[in-house]
C-alpha cells in the first residue's frame, strides 16, 4: 500500500515537471497559475493529508525519476535533534529549512525576509545595520604636488570663466581684471609644474585659453596695442594648430585703428591659412577685405571681392555693398545687373502661408500655433525684413542714375521686382516715386502717381489715401483733405495715421470735441503713436481743459524724454495753470536740450521778470538778444531796463538796432533822442531830433522838443520850429474835429437807417443779399490779414505765447511811461505822449516771425501728421 501511495505522489509530482526545450522563451511561464500553491485545495489533497499524518513525506524521492541527484549527498532529517538541511522532491529546500545561518520564510507567498518572533537564526538585517557604523572616507591629502596643481587649474578655469561672464554683462573691467588675474595663475601653474618634474605635461589648451581670452578683454576695452601682442604670441606659437584664424581678430584691430593696409594684409594671411573646407568663414573675410577696400575708396578691388561672393555664395549684405561700388564708379549697365543678382538672393525661408492654420486638422493647427512665434520664424522674419530694407534702399538709389529720368529709373525697378518674390514691394516703391516728386516740390506728379491706387488693395490705398490727405492739408485744401481722410479709413479703420489726418481736417474746422475723439481712437489702434498723443493735448489744450492737456504732454515727455517741443507745450500750460516756478524749470529743461534758443531764453527772462527777479530777468533777455539781436520785444526790455537803472548810454545801442529793424517806426527814433538828453548829450540830442523832423515833418513830439532845445541853447531856430509847431497842432485839431463829425454823421445816418427800417423803407444795401455778402467778406479780409490767417493747429503751439506778448508789450509801454524823471530840463514831454502822437502810416505792421522753441512746435504741428514709414522713410 505504501509502495502504491509512493508511486501515485511520484507521478503527481511528474506532472508539474517542465522538461526543458531548446527554443522555449526565456521569458515565459510567469504568468501562468501553479496549483502546488493553492492552498484551499489542500484538504482534499489525498497525498498531502497522507504525508502531514505519517513520516511519509520525509521519504527521499525515488532518485532514478530524478536525473543529476544523488541521495548519498542528501543527508536525511530525523524527528529529533537539530534540523539539517533536507531537499524535497523537487530538489528545493525543505520548508522552513535553514540556510548559511538565514532563516526562510514558511511559505513561499510570503514577503521575502520576512520572520517573526520565534523565527531561528539570525535576525534580518538587509543594510547591515548591526555590523555598526561604515569606516570614515579617507581624506585627500593636498600636500601633494599632483594635488596642488589640481587645484590650481581648477582656479584659472574658474577666473576664465567669471571674466567672460562680466563681459557678457557689461563689466569689461572687471573682465580684463579677471583675465589678467587668470594668466597671473596659469603662469604660476607653469612654474609649479617644472619644479615638480612634470615640465612635459603642461595643459597647452589651459594656456591657450588664458591668452586668448586675455587679448578679448584688451580689445574690448579698446586697449589694442596689448591685445595685438597677446595674440602675436599665440600666432607664433606653433603647438597651436589652428591659431592661424586669429590673424582675423588682429585685422579686425587694425580696421579700428584705421590701418587699412595692414588690414588687408592680415585679412588675406588669414584666408591663406583656411582651408577650402570652411567655406563660410572664408567667405566672411572675403567680404571683410572688400569692406575694407571700400573704405579705402578703392572700388575696383572691392568690386573683385564682392563678385567672387556673389558667385560663391550669395548673400544680400553682399550684393548690396556690390550695388554701392558700381554706383559709386557710376556704371549704369552693372548696377542693372548687380540688382537683379539682388532680387535673386535665395532667402532660404519658408512660405508665410505655412503658419496659416487649417480648419480640418487639431493636430497640425496644434503644431502651427505652436511654431507660429517661435525663434525661428522670428528669425525668417527678421531676415525678410533685411532683404526688403535692402532692396527698397537700392532701388531707391540707383532709380535716378540707371536711366534719363529718375521716373524710368523707377519703372524699371518696379518691374524688376515684379518679377521675382517681393511682389508687395512694388506698391511701396510707387509710393516711394511719389516722395521723389515731392522732394523735388513737383506736388501735381506726386498727387497723380499716389492717385492711381485709388483702386488697389486695401493695405496700399490706404497708404496712398493718406498722403494725399496730408498733402491736401499742407496746401489747405481741406475739403480734398477730408475726403482722402475718409478713403484711408474706409481702406484701414485700423491705420492711425489716416485717424490722425481726419482728426486735424475736423480741428482747422474747430470741431475740438469731435477732433478729439479721432485722436484718441488713434491712441486705441496704436498706442504708441506720439503725432495723435501731441494733437489731443493741442485740443485739450484750445478747449481749456488744461489738467487733461498736461497729462497728455506728461505721457509723451516720458516717450520723447529729450523733445524740446513737448517740454515748451507743458511749460506753457504750467504758466496758464499759473505755476510760474514749474513753468521755469520746464524752459530750464528745454534750453538743456537746445541751448541757443533765442525765443525760449527770451520767455524764460521774461517769466523770471514777472516774478520780480530783475538780473536772472536781464541775464536770459540779453543772452537771447545774442543769439537774435532782431526781436523787438527784447530790444524793448533790454532799453527799458538800462534807461530804468540810469544806463542811457548802454540803452542807445538796442534803440538804434531797433530803428534798424523798423524804421518807420518814430518812437524808437525818438527813444534815441531821449537817451541823449539823458545822459547829457545835447548836441546829439538835437541833431537827431532835427533828423526825426525831416523824416516825420508831422510829428509834434518832435518839434516840441526842438523848441524847447533850441530856446534853452540860445538858437536862433528856434522861431521857426514854433511856428511848425504851431501850424501842425493846428492841422491836428482839424483832423480831430473832422474825424469827430464824421462819427457824428454816421452815427445820425444809422439811426435814421434803422428808423427807416422800422418804417419799411429798404436800402439798396440790404435788399441785396448778394453785396451783403461780399462786403462781409471784405471786411473779415481787412479785419485779419494773410499773413495771420493760419490755421488753428499751427497757431496751438503759440496762442498762449501771443497773449502773453501783448501783455508783456503793455507792461514794457507802460514800464517806460512810468519812468522816473530828472532834474534836468526838457522833461515835460513824457514817453507817454511820445508814444500816443505818432500814427505809423503804413498801417499796423505783421508780426514778424520767430525762430527758437516757439516756432519748432509751430513748424512740428504740421509734423503731427507726418505719416511715418508712408511719407518720409528713413
Amino acid at each position: 500500500m505504501s509502495v502504491l501511495l509512493h508511486n501515485l505522489r511520484g507521478e503527481r509530482e511528474m506532472e508539474n515537471v517542465h522538461l526543458a526545450v531548446e527554443e522555449e522563451d526565456l521569458y515565459s511561464g510567469y504568468n501562468d497559475y501553479n496549483p502546488t500553491l493553492d492552498s484551499e485545495e489542500l484538504e482534499n489533497d489525498v497525498g498531502f493529508q497522507q504525508a502531514v499524518r505519517t513520516s511519509h513525506g520525509r521519504r527521499p524521492p525515488m532518485t532514478a525519476k530524478f536525473p543529476g541527484t544523488a541521495i548519498g549527498a542528501r543527508p536525511l532529517a530525523t524527528a529529533f535533534g537539530a534540523r539539517i538541511l533536507l531537499a524535497s522532491s523537487m530538489g528545493r529546500p525543505m520548508t522552513g529549512a535553514v540556510q548559511d545561518g538565514a532563516a526562510r520564510p514558511m511559505t513561499a507567498v510570503r514577503a521575502a525576509g520576512y520572520t517573526s518572533s520565534l523565527t531561528r537564526g539570525s535576525n534580518f538585517d538587509p543594510l547591515g545595520q548591526s555590523k555598526g557604523p561604515a569606516p570614515p572616507l579617507e581624506g585627500k591629502n593636498e600636500d601633494t604636488p599632483e594635488e596642488k596643481i589640481k587645484i590650481l587649474e581648477k582656479k584659472v578655469n574658474d577666473l576664465i570663466e567669471e571674466s567672460c561672464m562680466a563681459q557678457s554683462i557689461g563689466a569689461l573691467q572687471l573682465a580684463l581684471e579677471k583675465a589678467k588675474e587668470a594668466g597671473r595663475k596659469e603662469r604660476a601653474l607653469v612654474r609649479q609644474r617644472e619644479q615638480s618634474g612634470n615640465a612635459e605635461n603642461i595643459n597647452l589648451d589651459l594656456t591657450y585659453s588664458v591668452l586668448l581670452n586675455l587679448a578679448n578683454q584688451y580689445a574690448n576695452n579698446e586697449m589694442y596695442p596689448e591685445a595685438l601682442n597677446s595674440y602675436q604670441v599665440i600666432v607664433k606659437n606653433k603647438m597651436y594648430s589652428n591659431a592661424g584664424r586669429l590673424k582675423v581678430n588682429m585685422a579686425n584691430i587694425y580696421v579700428k585703428q584705421k590701418s587699412y593696409p595692414k588690414a588687408i594684409k592680415f585679412y588675406r594671411m588669414a584666408l591663406d591659412q583656411i582651408s577650402n573646407a570652411h567655406k563660410e568663414l572664408r567667405i566672411k573675410i572675403m567680404q571683410n577685405i572688400g569692406v575694407v577696400f571700400v573704405r579705402m575708396g578703392q572700388y575696383s578691388d572691392a568690386i573683385t571681392s564682392f563678385e567672387h561672393i556673389m558667385s560663391e555664395s550669395p548673400n544680400i549684405k553682399t550684393g548690396f555693398n556690390l550695388i554701392l561700388c558700381y554706383y559709386a564708379i557710376g556704371d549704369r549697365e552693372r548696377m542693372k545687373k548687380a540688382f537683379q543678382k539682388l532680387i535673386s538672393v535665395p532667402l532660404g525661408i519658408d512660405d508665410e502661408d505655412k503658419y496659416i492654420p487649417s480648419n480640418d486638422d487639431t493636430d497640425s493647427n496644434m503644431v502651427i500655433e505652436a511654431i507660429k512665434n517661435d525663434k525661428l520664424h522670428q528669425m525668417e522674419r527678421n531676415l525678410k525684413v533685411l532683404a526688403e530694407k535692402y532692396i527698397m534702399t537700392a532701388a531707391k538709389l540707383i532709380a535716378p542714375a540707371i536711366e534719363t529720368s529718375f521716373a524710368t529709373g523707377f519703372d524699371w525697378c518696379v518691374d524688376i521686382v515684379k518679377s521675382f518674390q517681393y511682389i508687395e514691394l512694388a506698391n511701396d516703391l510707387e509710393i516711394n516715386k511719389a516722395i521723389t516728386y515731392l522732394r523735388q516740390k513737383d506736388f501735381n506728379q506726386a498727387v497723380e502717381t499716389l492717385k492711381t491706387f485709388e483702386k488697389k488693395d486695401s493695405r496700399v490705398k490706404s497708404a496712398a489715401a493718406t498722403n494725399l490727405s496730408f498733402l491736401y492739408f499742407l496746401e489747405k485744401d481741406y475739403d480734398q483733405a477730408d475726403r482722402y481722410a475718409d478713403l484711408a479709413m474706409t481702406a484701414d479703420r485700423y491705420n492711425p495715421a489716416a485717424l490722425i489726418n481726419k482728426g486735424n481736417t475736423v480741428f482747422v474746422k474747430q470741431d475740438y470735441e469731435k477732433a478729439a475723439e479721432f485722436y484718441k481712437e488713434a491712441l486705441r489702434n496704436d498706442s504708441s503713436c506720439t503725432e495723435a498723443l501731441y494733437n489731443l493735448g493741442l485740443t485739450y489744450k484750445k478747449l481749456s481743459r488744461l489738467e487733461e492737456a498736461l497729462d497728455c504732454f506728461l505721457k509723451l515727455h516720458a516717450i520723447l524724454r529729450n523733445s524740446a517741443q513737448v517740454m515748451y507745450q507743458l511749460a506753457t500750460l504750467y504758466e496758464l495753470l499759473e505755476d510760474p516756478q514749474q513753468a521755469i524749470e520746464w524752459l530750464i529743461q528745454v534750453l538743456s536740450v537746445t541751448h541757443t534758443d533765442p525765443q525760449a531764453l527770451a520767455k524764460l527772462g521774461e517769466l523770471y521778470d514777472s516774478e520780480g527777479d530783475k538780473s536772472q530777468a536781464f541775464q536770459y533777455y540779453y543772452e537771447s538778444f545774442r543769439y537774435f539781436p532782431s526781436n523787438i520785444d527784447v530790444i524793448e526790455w533790454l532799453g527799458a531796463y538800462y534807461i530804468e537803472t540810469q544806463f542811457c548810454e548802454k540803452a542807445i545801442q538796442f534803440f538804434e538796432r531797433a530803428t534798424l529793424i523798423q524804421p518807420t517806426q518814430v518812437k524808437w527814433q525818438l527813444m534815441v533822442a531821449s537817451c541823449y538828453r539823458r545822459s547829457g548829450n545835447y548836441q546829439k540830442a538835437l541833431e537827431t531830433y532835427k533828423d526825426i523832423h525831416r523824416k516825420f515833418p508831422e510829428n509834434v513830439e518832435c518839434l516840441r522838443f526842438l523848441v524847447r532845445l533850441c530856446t534853452d541853447m540860445g538858437l536862433q531856430e528856434v522861431q521857426e520850429y514854433a511856428t511848425k509847431l504851431k501850424k501842425v497842432e493846428k492841422m491836428k485839431e482839424i483832423r480831430e474835429q473832422r474825424v469827430k463829425s464824421g462819427r457824428e454823421s454816421s452815427a445820425r445816418g444809422r439811426r435814421e437807417g434803422s428808423t427807416g427800417s422800422a418804417a419799411g423803407v429798404s436800402t439798396s444795401v440790404l435788399s441785396s443779399p448778394k453785396k451783403a455778402g461780399i462786403m462781409e467778406t471784405e471786411v473779415k479780409a481787412v479785419s485779419q490779414p494773410e499773413s495771420q490767417q493760419t490755421s488753428p493747429l499751427l497757431d496751438s503751439g503759440r496762442d498762449s505765447a501771443h497773449s502773453s506778448g501783448s501783455t508783456k508789450g503793455e507792461r514794457l509801454s507802460a514800464k517806460m511811461r512810468s519812468l522816473p524823471g530828472s532834474n534836468e530840463p526838457y522833461e515835460a514831454s513824457s514817453p507817454k505822449e511820445i508814444d500816443a502822437s505818432y500814427v505809423d502810416p503804413l498801417g499796423p505792421q505783421v508780426e514778424r516771425p520767430k525762430t527758437g522753441a516757439k516756432k519748432r512746435v509751430e513748424d512740428d504741428d504740421f509734423a503731427d501728421e507726418e505719416l511715418g514709414d508712408d511719407l518720409l522713410p528713413e
